[in-house]
């Protein structure tokens, strides 16, 4: 996550309660995370920091600036977002969004990950177990 932006933090302090990805196409974690699974958290070149459990998720596909807007007006404030105006036009070409709803934040040990294989600029990765990619 973007460092500058606090997400880690906001996520930590239960300020920013979901997780939002948002797509042109299918990828990572469409249909790949679940409620009860362990998310993991980092800033953009830090060790990972936070672990949070999935309460719940919501996919959306198909999506117009009429469905995104909607999504903000109803989700923003827990995403992290307050204006709606600026993300929409960041938003405006994706056709996919991914909620995770976020429970039980929490700081942990930190630990570094080797994304070999995934990608380096990869911004979601799934793994069965987490110790899969600690280094």
């Amino acid at each position: 996550m973007k460092k500058s932006w606090g997400l880690t933090q906001k996520i930590l302090s239960g300020q920013k309660k979901i997780e939002s990805r948002w797509y042109k196409s299918k990828i990572a974690p469409w249909n790949k995370i679940k409620q009860g699974e362990i998310v993991y958290f980092k800033d953009s070149g830090m060790p990972v920091t936070i672990k949070a459990e999935v309460d719940k998720v919501m996919q959306f596909s198909n999506l117009t600036s009429d469905k995104v807007k909607e999504l903000l007006k109803v989700y923003g404030a827990d995403i992290g977002i307050h204006n709606i105006s600026d993300d929409l036009d960041f938003l405006k070409d994706k056709k996919y969004c991914i909620l995770i709803f976020l429970k039980n934040p929490q700081k942990i040990t930190p630990f570094s990950i080797d994304k070999a294989g995934f990608g380096l600029m990869s911004a979601w990765i799934s793994v069965g177990d987490v110790r899969m990619v600690r280094s």
